[in-house]
C-alpha cells in the first residue's frame, strides 16, 4: 500500500506489544520500520527504466527479508535511542513493525515478491486498493489514541478492525468474481486468464479484466454491501502478442527483452494503447474500471531495437474522469 499506511501499520504493531512506558518509543522504532521496505523504490537506473518496476515490491517485502529489515532498522535507530532503550527491546519494535509490510501489500493487486527466493511470482491477492482512506484513517486513529491514552489495547483494537476489513474485501472479491464470471459466460467467452480488483479507495467498484479470443474485456462491477449489485460493461482491446505484432523483432534484441520483462510484470495482461502511438500498455489498470487507457505503460520504438523501453505514466485527474469515476462509484 502507501508508504504512509505502511508507516502507520508499523507503528500500531509495535504499540500492541509495548508495555505502556515503551509505547511513545515502540511507535516511532515501528512506524520507522514499516516504511523501511519500500526503500527498495530507490533502486534505479538512468540506463534501464524498468529496473525500478522490477525491484518495487521485490526483495525487501519477502517474509524472509523481515529479521534482516528489522536489524537494519535497529543499526540505524540505535544511535539515537540508545539512552532510552536496551537493543533486545528495540529490536522487538522494528521486527514488529517491518513484520507486515509485505503481507499488506500483497493484498493489493500490485503484486509482491513475498516468498523469495524460493518463488519468483508476483503475489497479489487483490482484497484492498493501494490507496484505501478508511484502512488508514484507522490506524491513523489507533496510533494516536494509543499515544495519547499509553495502552496498547487501542492498538489492538485498530489492528482487529483492520482484519475485519479486509476480512469485507476477501468477501466483495468473491462477489465481484462471480458477476465477472457471469459475465464472460453471458457472452459465450471462456476466460483465459482474468483478474478482478478494487478500484482506487473503495471495496464497492471493481475493475475486472479477462483475456478471450486475442482480446482484453475490461468491465467495471459495483458490488454494494447490502443491495443490488450491477455490472457496467466496458471496452476491449487486442491482446499484445510479440511474435504477432512485432514479428520481425530479433528475440536477442534490448527492446525484445525489455518487452518481455513488462509482460511478467503486467501477468500478460498487455495491449497498445488506443489513444497513443507505439504504447504498450498494462490492462490490469486505469483511471476508469470500463476503459482500456492504461495508467502506466512502455513506449516502444521498433525501428530503435537495441534502445530501451521507456516506462511511463498516463494519470488523468480531469474533472471529466473523476465524475465519470464517482457516477460509476455512487450509481
Amino acid at each position: 500500500m502507501d508508504i504512509l499506511t505502511q508507516g502507520l501499520l508499523g507503528g500500531v504493531l509495535a504499540q500492541s506489544v509495548a508495555r505502556k512506558e515503551e509505547i511513545k518509543l515502540a511507535t516511532l522504532a515501528g512506524f520507522f520500520s514499516g516504511l523501511l521496505a519500500d526503500a527498495d523504490i530507490l533502486i534505479r537506473s538512468s540506463s534501464d527504466p524498468l529496473l525500478s518496476i522490477e525491484y518495487h515490491r521485490h526483495f525487501t517485502h519477502s517474509l524472509l527479508f523481515v529479521p534482516f529489515g528489522a536489524a537494519i532498522a535497529l543499526i540505524l535507530l540505535w544511535p539515537f535511542l540508545r539512552q532510552k532503550i536496551s537493543p533486545g527491546r528495540l529490536y522487538v519494535f522494528c521486527l514488529a513493525g517491518i513484520s507486515m509490510s509485505g503481507i499488506l501489500d500483497a493484498c493489493t493487486s500490485y503484486g509482491t515478491h513475498l516468498f523469495w527466493p524460493f518463488s519468483d511470482e508476483r503475489v497479489s491477492w487483490n482484497i484492498i486498493s493501494i490507496v484505501d482512506p478508511v484502512f488508514t484513517l484507522v490506524l491513523l486513529l489507533a496510533l494516536l489514541l494509543g499515544l495519547k491514552l499509553m495502552k496498547t489495547q487501542v492498538a489492538r483494537i485498530g489492528l482487529l478492525f483492520c482484519g475485519l476489513y479486509l476480512g469485507l474485501g476477501f468477501i466483495q472479491l468473491q462477489r465481484a468474481t462471480q458477476l465477472s464470471n457471469e459475465l464472460a459466460l453471458s457472452r459465450g467467452h471462456e476466460t483465459e486468464h482474468q483478474v478482478v480488483k478494487p478500484t482506487l479507495g473503495n471495496l464497492l467498484l471493481w475493475r475486472s479484466v479477462y483475456i478471450h479470443g486475442g482480446r482484453i474485456y475490461t468491465d467495471a462491477i459495483r458490488v454494494g454491501l447490502i443491495g443490488r449489485s450491477r455490472v457496467i460493461e466496458g471496452e476491449s482491446v487486442a491482446h499484445f502478442q510479440l511474435d504477432k505484432d512485432l514479428p520481425g523483432l530479433s528475440e536477442a534484441s534490448r527492446l525484445s527483452r525489455d518487452i518481455r520483462r513488462f509482460r511478467r510484470f503486467s501477468d500478460g495482461y498487455l495491449a497498445y494503447d488506443p489513444t497513443r502511438t507505439n504504447v504498450i500498455g498494462d490492462m490490469r489498470y486505469s483511471m476508469l474500471p470500463v476503459s482500456t487507457k492504461p495508467l502506466w505503460g512502455i513506449v516502444i520504438d521498433p525501428e530503435l531495437p537495441d534502445r530501451h523501453a521507456e516506462f511511463r505514466f498516463f494519470r488523468d485527474s480531469s474533472s471529466e474522469v473523476r465524475q465519470a469515476f464517482l457516477r460509476l462509484l455512487l450509481d
